[in-house]
């Protein structure tokens, strides 16, 4: 018998056993855990940092406020969490914010871990190996959750939802900073050519590893647009669900409350 639709999934472009996604994603990343920082620089010019920081903003980290960041990779949303939650007026009369880092990937966490300016954090600042449908914590453990460039790597995003909403608190918000699609269809064509074109080859050159960056690539035209997207968080039982598009669509941020 042949595999049926529930047996399949999307691998970028191509379909995929369900069962051999998670694999295949893992071999990407560590593929490119050491060059990972470095190439995010070079395919987006550093505008990433502008949309982390935005994303930064719209959480407004507070003191003894605790993060969970799944697909958190080498930790640069878990350690502006933390900085800006030192940074509030009360963070000398309160207990300080902590944050997870929660990824699937082993190599990812560890090139996060080498990284110099994570000594700062001590204990505050945790890693953990763990699939986002499935998270290694209990119900109601989070203030904040946030995931950025991941979601669209899980094998199932709905369940990735629903775990995402059984471990925060009440009163506590969902966060995702995803590749998104652009709102006109000239700015689609031009990053299209230039996603195609251009970040294959940065990989090849860069990391020695184009298929990688073709697969990223891939997922990110298969990722649901800004309000299909919004149906599923939604779906998953949060409340005032929104979106704000950043670089015109280019990436957006959506966010939800649990209640």
């Amino acid at each position: 018998m042949g595999m049926t639709r529930d047996d399949e999934t999307s691998f970028g472009f191509r379909t995929v056993k369900t069962g051999d996604k998670a694999r295949l994603v893992r071999s990407v990343f560590d593929s490119v855990a050491s060059k990972y920082d470095l190439m995010n620089d070079l395919m987006s010019g550093g505008v990433h940092r502008i949309w982390k920081s935005v994303l930064l903003d719209r959480i407004g980290p507070q003191p003894n406020e605790r993060l969970v960041d799944v697909a958190g990779g080498t930790g640069d949303i878990a350690a502006g969490f933390l900085k800006r939650a030192d940074a509030r007026p009360s963070a000398d009369r309160k207990p300080p914010a902590k944050a997870i880092i929660c990824d699937i990937n082993y190599e990812m966490l560890k090139a996060g871990e080498d990284r110099p300016d994570m000594a700062a954090f001590g204990d505050r600042l945790t890693r953990v190996t763990g699939d986002a449908e499935t998270l290694p914590f209990p119900d109601k453990s989070f203030d904040a959750y946030t995931i950025a460039f991941g979601i669209r790597n899980v094998t199932d995003m709905n369940a990735a939802l629903r775990d995402a909403y059984r471990v925060l608190k009440p009163g506590a918000r969902f966060f995702c900073l995803e590749f998104s699609h652009p709102i006109t269809d000239g700015l689609q064509k031009a990053y299209d050519a230039y996603s195609f074109n251009v970040i294959p080859k940065l990989g090849e050159m860069v990391a020695n590893d184009r298929d990688s960056y073709q697969y990223l690539v891939e997922s990110i035209r298969k990722f649901p647009a800004q309000d299909a997207f919004a149906a599923r968080i939604r779906e998953a039982g949060f409340s005032n669900v929104k979106y704000e598009n950043l670089t015109a669509g280019v990436a957006a941020i959506h966010s939800g409350w649990r209640v």
